[in-house]
């Protein structure tokens, strides 16, 4: 039984300050762990990378909702504490973490490793410079969702394991080779070298979506919410691509990503 016996009732506590450091990006940089907030969250964890499951802390009512999902994280050897409704806020990012929180080592894999996935017909989403939580994390969802092989991140987005990325992706982090921390321009500059058409979303494009190739192996370069694609990064692209748009001047960053991700998976089942 991996099941600490004690009920953990000190907000003020080393445990939960240490817990609730994860919260900052330093911490995560120096410890390589990072917070899995909310059932749904902790139930991906456990079922798509249960060796990254380190801690597991619910409070009583939620145990009682999530019997599954406990008794799958003792028998994954997850320790689990039980803890207060005031010890369980104290740790998690958001107020509402509905009883249950978990901790676990970072899942992210090196550039090559994600790369050999997208092979012949398939597809990945490159974030140049991202830095909206929630946009990250939307944009990895619909990868995760339309069916892409990859998500590459650069070093100048968000961090991944921001908690407002991971409750963003609602388990999808768990679910598609992630790769994070690596240069812009050596990151595009990979994704050719292995025969990946890098297709720039930009409004500035000529090339409409609906006229673009998709048949091979490509990837949706993504750019910053404020300023887009920045004039070296769309010389690195074979392709800028513009969505047709009716009357509104303009697509956020996530809405953009999961029109181009869909367009993607329509020509791939074509």
């Amino acid at each position: 039984m991996t099941t600490d016996p004690q009920l953990l009732s000190n907000p003020r506590s080393d445990r939960v300050k240490q817990v609730a450091a994860l919260g900052r990006r330093a911490v995560r940089a120096r410890t390589g762990r990072f917070l899995v907030e909310g059932p749904q969250a902790v139930r991906e964890l456990l079922a798509y990378a249960e060796s990254s499951a380190r801690e597991l802390y619910v409070t009583t009512e939620a145990e009682k909702r999530h019997t599954g999902i406990v008794g799958r994280a003792e028998e994954s050897g997850v320790v689990v504490y039980r803890c207060t409704d005031v010890v369980l806020a104290a740790m998690a990012d958001t107020g509402s973490p509905q009883g249950m929180l978990g901790v676990a080592d970072r899942v992210d894999v090196p550039l090559a490793e994600a790369l050999a996935f997208v092979g012949e017909g398939e597809f990945a989403v490159v974030l140049t410079h991202v830095r909206d939580p929630g946009n990250a994390g939307t944009v990895l969802r619909g990868a995760d969702a339309f069916g892409a092989a990859a998500v590459l991140v650069s070093d100048a987005s968000v961090d991944v394991y921001n908690p407002k990325v991971v409750r963003s992706t609602v388990g999808s982090l768990f679910h598609l080779p992630v790769s994070v921390g690596t240069p812009v321009t050596e990151l595009l500059n990979a994704c050719r070298e292995r025969g990946i058409r890098l297709l720039a979303a930009d409004g500035t494009g000529t090339t409409m979506l609906p006229d673009v190739d998709l048949t091979g192996p490509h990837a949706w370069v993504m750019g910053n919410e404020a300023w887009g694609l920045e004039p070296e990064v769309l010389e690195l692209c074979d392709e800028v691509v513009a969505i047709p748009i009716q009357r509104a001047e303009s697509l956020n960053l996530a809405m953009a990503a999961t029109v181009c991700l869909h367009a993607s998976a329509s020509a791939r089942t074509r």
